[in-house]
């Protein structure tokens, strides 16, 4: 017999449902610091090889003083280490550091005059698992304005990938390589205090100490993959209805009214379409006898289910919504966001451009990376291609040591644009970490993991691995006073059969 202090049971009939708890709006402020150019003022014209001497230029004061507080007095028989200002000046036994960009040298790496040569028009390179070479072939070079050189040595662990700028202290070799004795790097720039943020507080007025005591939870969805298929309606559903507190009890309902925004990391629809190659656009232009654009080939079902999830959602939850690898936006980094025409069921929640969509309601289409100030933290994340990419440059290393050493490089994107497409920046590349989160995500990871890591001037981030929704079911929810995750896991339980 059922208890009688079940949910369900509890009342008399025709009486008043029990008062469900409210949400409260959390303080958050975007700071668009992906956002690229609009109109004419955004081209493609630029070299790319700008962008490393921009980076070097950027870290190489923090790089050296980092090396300065390590060797000033490192001596080696006899010999003090002393500062060599170019790589090319380095002088055979005479022990110096210097400080440059690392540049791999992969015969696996993909090479964009070879996708040229297939004429593919605008298609990412095509996916490799790993740009090691088994035989043990690869290079290592530092370079500078000046030239480059070629570094070995013990000391140097597989870690280093191409883009991340590093001071090298060792001494030349017969053969012009040269030998490294230690490494230093620029690690984590200054945190801002909470609250540190000015307008950090929400637009309509700051909150008051004492509300400030309640933050609610962040919650974290990434890799919905969403088919446009009926396999998509039973995990959608549950995931809308725990949102919303239409799952289960008052307990849940009261657990999921704590939630004060979603974040939708990445890869909400399952692919985007492919771009064929010239030959075979050129194949099924022939066979159709159709010019211009065959609306046949266009899918909708996956944007319009994606579309009609938020939509449901909206009302009581605000969402951030980040592009991933697979939805319909831009392929270099940063993606800009998803276009509202997408979302015409969302559109009543979708703020106009005077306010900047910096509303504290609503659905906000931000860019990839994204960084924002939430309940006075800041919060930086990706949809997870920098980390796939990095990860494909060593071996035996878990997303989260990747995350924290792009960290301590201070580049979120530093095999970027090497590997990683992304704009070709000038004068000021904000992919360069100038100040350090709170929090920092990577979605669409296998599983969920979570680290917090510790700077040199007592900076605490916490690092999440945000899992694929539509292979774990699972979201993961931050407290955001004290920073406590709650791993939500929601799936059908199906009877065994007799």
């Amino acid at each position: 017999m059922a208890s009688a202090e079940s949910t369900l049971l509890k009342g008399e009939p025709f009486e008043d449902p029990a008062t469900l708890p409210s949400r409260n709006a959390s303080a958050y402020k975007p700071l668009h610091t992906f956002a690229l150019p609009k109109g004419a003022d955004k081209h493609y014209q630029q070299q790319f090889a700008d962008m490393y001497f921009l980076r070097l230029a950027q870290l190489k004061k923090a790089v050296m003083q980092k090396a300065h507080d390590a060797w000033d007095d490192f001596e080696l028989a006899g010999d003090r280490a002393k500062y060599v200002e170019r790589v090319l000046d380095v002088r055979q036994g005479e022990l110096c550091w210097v400080v440059g960009t690392v540049y791999m040298e992969m015969t696996l790496k993909p090479n964009v005059l070879d996708d040229i040569s297939k004429e593919h028009w605008i298609a990412a390179p095509p996916p490799r698992q790993t740009y090691v070479n088994p035989s043990g072939f690869d290079e290592m070079m530092l370079e500078d304005e000046s030239g480059r050189l070629r570094v070995v040595g013990d000391s140097l662990n597989s870690h280093y990938v191409t883009g991340c700028i590093l001071a090298a202290l060792g001494t030349e070799q017969a053969d012009g390589s040269f030998q490294v004795i230690a490494t230093q790097y620029a690690d984590l720039p200054r945190q801002p205090e909470r609250w540190e943020a000015e307008n950090s507080a929400p637009t309509a007025g700051k909150k008051s100490k004492a509300k400030r005591e309640k933050s609610g939870r962040l919650a974290f969805v990434s890799g919905l993959n969403i088919t446009g298929t009926e396999d998509d309606d039973l995990a959608l559903d549950l995931l809308m209805e725990y949102l919303t507190g239409e799952a289960a009890g008052l307990p849940d309902q009261t657990s999921a009214s704590t939630i004060s925004r979603l974040v939708v990391a990445g890869n909400s629809l399952s692919h985007a379409t492919p771009i064929l190659s010239r030959e075979d656009f050129n194949t099924r232009k022939s066979a159709k006898k159709h010019y211009g654009y065959d609306a046949s080939s266009y899918n909708a079902s996956p944007v319009e289910k994606l579309d009609s999830l938020l939509s449901q959602i909206l009302p009581t939850l605000p969402i951030t919504l980040l592009p991933g690898e697979t939805d319909p936006a831009n392929v270099a980094l940063p993606q800009q966001p998803l276009h509202p025409a997408l979302f015409p069921l969302c559109r009543a929640y979708v703020n106009p451009p005077a306010k900047s969509n910096e509303s504290l309601e609503g659905l906000d289409f931000v860019t990839n990376p994204w960084d924002a100030v939430v309940e006075g933290w800041k919060i930086l994340g990706t949809g997870g291609q920098t980390v796939d990419d990095l990860l494909k440059y060593v071996e035996d290393v878990e997303s989260l040591e990747v995350m924290e050493m792009m960290l301590r490089w201070r580049s979120i994107a530093p095999t970027a644009p090497d590997t990683l497409w992304c704009y070709p920046f000038q004068e000021d590349d904000p992919l360069i970490l100038k100040e350090c989160p709170h929090i920092y995500f990577a979605g669409n990871r296998e599983k969920f993991e979570s680290r917090t890591i510790e700077g040199p001037d007592g900076q605490q981030v916490l690092l999440l691995g945000l899992p694929q929704f539509s292979e774990t079911g699972q979201l993961v929810l931050v407290d955001m006073e004290t920073l406590e995750i709650e791993v939500v896991e929601l799936s059908v339980v199906h009877p065994k059969s007799s």
